[in-house]
């Protein structure tokens, strides 16, 4: 534990940590069982194209999400477009700016532009009196929620607002396997949800997404898109790409899924040692993960920096770096903000970019020690208990690297 500010990296210490500490390092399920799993595949010579194990897993997310269809493809990226493409989505869709950039470039690389709403400012979701807003002003094909930190976006603010304006809601519930909102798992909102099982996301499929949905025709649909349009051998039904998850992957996802338990027990154990190291610290939030009546993935720890503080989200953030500890910005600058969108002509949103200023993630996972977390905190507190003293030293630190630079020339 440093215990002095001159212990620093960033002030000429040396780093807390040897390895670096990641935001969502993957999780590994039993490896024997993976191992197996793609011996059979191999034996099979079965290596995609709706195999064992890609039906297997598709019916293990049914049941787990309590969708009565769960479509696995490549990526959530392709989920995305797959449903924006069956639903016959065209124009714009209402998305919130606070969100990961896949979530808005699915749709503009379809030809679907995004109109940016704001979000909560207590929970950083999607925010349905902003949309309504919006809705007044803009024209959409379809409305896009977020579900974003383990918690679902208010979808049944969204569905209502969807039905009276007569357009499909499709919910991005990348963050969101596992958990339930009002008792009830997620994955049945909307026309349909798409899930991410990317490597960083808590259960993982290597690479992979799933669409899900109670709508039969729709997953008919979509299983043709995946494919081509093959609707069989030699039939083609539709004009398809070609997103389908192999078998590998599938394999990867089956095995993840069965230690899910495990993963969810030790990310909450995580966000336990930081909330005990970090609660009581003025000026920082844990975003929180306490509902009685709902399960969260606590995927992500997240802490949020008041207004104010003599040090910044961003000069924590080069703190813990130097440190090897890449804590993320997540989602600095907002979407709207980012270059494939920042000259479009925008809506204020006040609480986005409030968001983008504040929000730090913070590593979990299990390749993460409780130590680990203890450390990460001792440094955290350390920072912002000595934030005037500290910003001296960061100034001189670069004041005295600008001197070398120009001495150098």
């Amino acid at each position: 534990m440093k215990r002095s500010l001159d212990e620093l990296a960033v002030l000429g210490g040396t780093p807390a940590f040897g390895e670096p500490l990641h935001v969502g390092r993957p999780n590994l399920g039993d490896r024997d069982l993976l191992l197996n799993r793609i011996g059979d595949i191999l034996d099979s010579r079965w290596l995609t194209n709706s195999g064992r194990f890609l039906r297997e897993f598709e019916d293990r997310v049914a049941s787990v999400t309590g969708a009565r269809r769960a479509v696995a493809v490549a990526n959530a990226t392709l989920g995305l477009q797959l449903t924006a493409k069956a639903l016959g989505v065209t124009g714009r869709v209402a998305v919130p700016s606070f969100t990961f950039i896949g979530s808005v470039t699915a749709f503009s690389w379809i030809g679907i532009e995004p109109v940016f709403i704001d979000i909560e400012a207590s929970n950083h979701v999607i925010s349905p009196t902003d949309l309504s807003a919006a809705l007044e002003q803009h024209e959409v094909g379809a409305i896009v929620g977020v579900h974003l930190w383990g918690h679902e976006c208010d979808t049944d603010a969204l569905e209502r607002i969807a039905a009276d304006h007569g357009v499909p809601l499709i919910l991005d519930a990348a963050h969101a396997f596992g958990t339930t909102h009002r008792g009830r798992p997620t994955g049945t909102s909307g026309r349909a949800e798409v899930f991410s099982f990317h490597a960083t996301k808590f259960v993982n499929s290597f690479e992979g997404g799933v669409i899900t949905t109670d709508d039969d025709a729709l997953a008919d649909e979509l299983e043709l898109l995946r494919n081509f349009g093959f609707a069989g051998y030699d039939l083609v039904e539709s004009g398809g790409i070609n997103a389908k998850m192999s078998e590998v992957s599938a394999a990867m996802g089956l095995t993840s899924i069965e230690a899910m338990d495990r993963f969810i027990a030790h990310n909450r154990h995580i966000y336990e040692v930081y909330r005990g190291a970090l609660g009581d610290l003025p000026g920082v939030r844990l975003v929180g993960h306490d509902a009685v009546d709902d399960q969260c993935n606590f995927q992500y720890i997240v802490l949020e920096l008041a207004d104010g503080s003599a040090i910044d989200r961003d000069e924590l953030a080069r703190v813990l770096w130097a440190e090897n500890v890449f804590v993320r910005k997540y989602f600095a600058p907002g979407c709207h903000r980012a270059a494939p969108f920042a000259d479009l002509d925008h809506r204020a949103l006040p609480h986005t970019d409030d968001a983008t200023r504040r929000v730090l993630c913070l590593p979990t996972g299990t390749a993460l020690s409780e130590q680990e977390a203890l450390a990460i905190s001792s440094i955290i507190r350390l920072c912002l208990e000595n934030a005037n003293a500290l910003r001296g030293g960061l100034d001189r630190a670069a004041a005295s690297r600008s001197s070398g630079s120009l001495d150098r020339r």
